[in-house]
């Protein structure tokens, strides 16, 4: 398992791809090498967007724990909410916004409630005065951000320091 690698969440990306033209929503970007590596960056509001699939993240209506090698899966599970809160406070402490989405809320019959999310965080980013800040940068492995005029090398945390 270990050398099986991600190809990405593609099939909840295209979605929210396809929900964004739907309602016009305009500015967002992909494969940003941001820290945490956002599926979607709006550049000028500083608003990053994941995709959550519901298993893989955790999801409170749809978690599931898979019966076979449970204490693998759930020490697995639980690595992946911890990064989940360190990217997102890491990131708002350099002046990003971010907003999560939930692979269920991607439904047709959810999708209301998604538009408003998402109009709501790209306005208030909006609002909240992006422009004249620093711009982020990355070298090629994604793990450099500029924030003002201190760059910070970020680093995956080991086991000892979660």
């Amino acid at each position: 398992m270990s050398r099986v690698r991600a190809r990405g969440n593609k099939a909840t990306e295209l979605a929210l791809v396809s929900f964004f033209h739907r309602h016009g929503i305009a500015g967002w970007r992909r494969r940003v090498p941001l820290f945490g590596n956002p599926d979607f960056v709006f550049e000028k509001c500083r608003l990053a967007v994941f995709v959550d699939g519901c298993f893989w993240h955790g999801c409170a209506k749809h978690a599931s724990y898979p019966l076979s090698n449970r204490a693998f899966w759930f020490a697995k599970l639980k690595r992946n909410k911890t990064r989940d809160r360190l990217v997102g406070r890491t990131l708002k402490e350099h002046g990003w916004r971010v907003l999560r989405i939930w692979q269920h809320e991607l439904s047709r019959k959810n999708e209301g409630r998604l538009l408003r999310r998402v109009r709501e965080a790209v306005s208030t980013s909006k609002r909240s005065g992006a422009a004249g800040r620093a711009r982020e940068s990355a070298d090629r492995s994604g793990r450099l951000c500029y924030s003002g005029t201190q760059m910070i090398r970020w680093h995956e945390p080991s086991l000892d320091e979660k």
